[in-house]
């Protein structure tokens, strides 16, 4: 075993990241983030704040010879009043790009929410020491994945060997916003949610800007991905749209059209891929808002429900049906002058008949199976010789 001098302790620094576009550094370390501070600073809502803060897709990278990693965390715990239990979350090292170990901080700062009421009560918890042993005694990568659902201050890093740089991959920067299924949601790991796996399959570098119950084409998130550099761009539009209820059909067009020109104004030649949602049997032809099934709660069972009428869609209400067909005419009428503009149906990653074989667990989100296979098919789509990601300028 190692004593203490044995220890080389590394500084947590925006160079060691991959995927966050901030690292905001606190009293109790440092708190990656998945939005810059400009937009942070116009966010209307706690889900949104809580969601970015999540650091899915956000890992450490390092080169080293070093046998055993210490990393220590705080982990923010969320507990849901009358739903199950939530996992705790899973952080993941990968020695070369295989993975090597897995780990999770058992305790932390802890949310408690009351979806009934929307009240959170807030409880400071420990810091905690994640070990990561037995690795490869030669120089390697090791990036060490971040759990997707658990806002986590990274506290201080310490290997048995030096750390270094890792020298540069080439490879592109896929840049990818969508909601809490790009987010993770039900995903068994941090690089198990479909992006991260599409991401490996097509050998590209992720940035995830998936929010759990907040992709609404927030301007500010759009100036986000205008200003990050990305050499393929994606946008999954729609879940959030319907299970918030948030605008009627008048409003969604030019919504969309006002997202997709302020990325452009920063990417205007990038491959930019437009996604419309996945089957989810709650909002196919039923609108929002979206609400938890408390009858399922009172069982120990998370569910969703749709609470829309469908007659309302004639007055404008949204449904992913309507949504589908409303994306697939904007990125025609648009593709007619931006050839590297394009569109994938949802459904093509993921349909009906998948759901009877892979129902979405709580009625809006995949499970681990699920995800590996949208993944694999947006590989398939994207990262295909044919497909809108395979070759195109870069922005």
């Amino acid at each position: 075993m190692n004593t203490p001098h044995d220890w080389t302790t590394t500084p947590i620094t925006a160079g060691l990241l991959r995927g966050a576009l901030d690292l905001e550094h606190t009293e109790r370390g440092a708190l990656p983030h998945r939005l810059p501070a400009s937009a942070r600073r116009q966010i209307p809502d706690g889900q949104l704040a809580m969601a970015e803060s999540q650091p899915s897709g956000v890992r450490l990278l390092f080169r080293t010879r070093a046998t055993a990693v210490e990393l220590d965390v705080v982990a923010t715990k969320r507990i849901y009043a009358g739903a199950p239990p939530r996992p705790d979350g899973v952080y993941e090292l990968l020695v070369d790009g295989r993975l090597a170990g897995r780990a999770s901080a058992t305790d932390g700062d802890t949310l408690t929410i009351d979806v009934s009421s929307g009240s959170v009560e807030a409880r400071t918890g420990p810091v905690e020491t994640l070990r990561f042993t037995g690795l490869p005694d030669e120089e390697k990568d090791v990036e060490i994945w971040l759990p997707y659902d658990e806002t986590t201050r990274l506290v201080s890093l310490r290997t048995d060997a030096p750390v270094h740089t890792p020298a540069a991959t080439g490879r592109k920067v896929w840049l990818h916003h969508g909601s809490s299924i790009s987010h993770g949601s039900n995903a068994g790991g941090p690089t198990g949610i479909w992006p991260a796996l599409a991401a490996a399959s097509g050998n590209a570098e992720l940035v995830n800007l998936g929010f759990g119950g907040s992709a609404l084409l927030d301007p500010f998130t759009a100036r986000a991905m205008r200003d990050t550099p990305a050499d393929l761009i994606s946008l999954k539009i729609g879940i959030n749209i319907v299970n918030t209820d948030a605008m009627r059909l008048r409003a969604f067009g030019p919504a969309v059209d006002g997202f997709l020109d302020t990325v452009r104004e920063g990417h205007p030649t990038a491959p930019l891929l437009v996604v419309s949602p996945i089957h989810c049997p709650i909002h196919e032809n039923t609108p929002g808002p979206c609400a938890p099934d408390f009858r399922a709660m009172s069982e120990g069972r998370l569910r969703f429900v749709a609470t829309g009428d469908p007659a309302e869609t004639a007055a404008g209400k949204l449904t992913l049906t309507v949504i589908r067909d409303e994306l697939a005419r904007i990125v025609r009428r648009r593709a007619a002058t931006d050839p590297n503009l394009h569109y994938l149906d949802g459904l093509d990653l993921y349909g009906e008949a998948d759901n009877a074989e892979l129902p979405l667990p709580d009625g809006l989100h995949p499970d681990p199976a699920a995800h590996r296979r949208i993944a694999d098919r947006f590989a398939r789509l994207a990262f295909a010789a044919d497909g809108p990601f395979a070759t195109g300028p870069t922005a």
